[in-house]
C-alpha cells in the first residue's frame, strides 16, 4: 500500500492523485516542510460558514528567513446545502488553502474578484472599500471590511500589488485580525497551488 504525505482516509483515488501531484509540484518548486498537528482555527472564517466539519488532511510549512512562516493546507470540507424542494443535503469538498500571518491587524476583510453584480449593487448600496489612488485595484477586486480605518492602513500599495499578481479569477482572500487565508471552493490544480503558495510567501516577506 502506497504511503502519502497526507491523510487519505475516506478519499477517492482521483482526490488522492490530485493531492499527491500538488504536493510533488509544491515540493519541487518550494522549500516545503510537513508539520505536526496545528489548529489553524479555520472555523472562524466566513468561507467555511456552511461547513459541518473541517478536516485538515495535510499541513505544510513554507519556512521564511524572517521566521514568519506560512502554510499550505489540504482541507476536507463537509458542508450542507439546500437542494430542490428545500431539502437539505450534505457533501464533501476537497480544497487547498494557504495561511499567512500578517504584522498589521486588518480586523475582518474579504477580497475577491469583482463581478458585474457587485458593481451594480455598489450603485445602490455602497459598502465596498475603494482606493482612490489605485483605480486598477479597485476596478479588479471587491473588498469588504469591518473597520475601514484599520483596512486602509493595512491594505497598502505593496499588499495590493501582491494581490494584483494573483492571476486566478476564483481565488478568495479572507483576513481575520492578523491571519490571512486564500484559496478557492472546489479542487485546485497543482500549478495554481504553487502560485498561491508563492503569493503567501511574498506576503510573509512584505507584511
Amino acid at each position: 500500500m502506497e504511503s502519502y504525505p497526507f491523510n487519505t482516509e475516506g478519499l477517492e483515488q482521483d482526490t488522492i492523485d490530485l493531492y499527491s501531484d500538488t504536493y510533488k509540484e509544491l515540493k519541487s518548486k518550494l522549500e516545503l516542510w510537513r508539520t505536526g498537528h496545528i489548529d489553524f482555527h479555520l472555523e472562524q472564517f466566513e468561507v467555511f460558514n456552511n461547513t459541518v466539519r473541517i478536516r485538515v488532511l495535510g499541513s505544510y510549512a513554507l519556512k521564511q528567513q524572517n521566521g514568519n512562516d506560512c502554510y499550505v493546507l489540504f482541507v476536507e470540507k463537509h458542508y450542507q446545502y439546500i437542494g430542490e424542494k428545500g431539502h437539505t443535503f450534505e457533501d464533501d469538498d476537497y480544497q487547498t488553502w494557504v495561511v499567512a500571518y500578517l504584522k498589521s491587524d486588518f480586523d475582518r476583510v474579504l477580497i475577491r474578484r469583482e463581478t458585474l453584480t457587485d458593481k451594480l449593487l455598489e450603485l445602490v448600496h455602497p459598502v465596498e472599500l475603494d482606493f482612490e489612488d489605485d483605480k486598477a485595484f479597485s476596478d479588479t477586486f471587491y473588498v469588504l471590511v469591518n473597520d475601514r480605518n484599520k483596512a486602509l492602513r493595512a491594505i497598502d500599495r505593496s499588499f495590493r500589488n501582491a494581490i494584483m499578481d494573483l492571476r486566478h479569477d476564483d481565488i478568495t482572500i479572507e483576513i481575520h485580525g492578523h491571519t490571512l487565508i486564500a484559496g478557492r471552493q472546489g479542487a485546485m490544480m497543482p500549478g495554481t497551488a504553487v502560485h498561491l503558495a508563492e503569493f503567501a510567501e511574498r506576503l510573509c516577506k512584505l507584511c
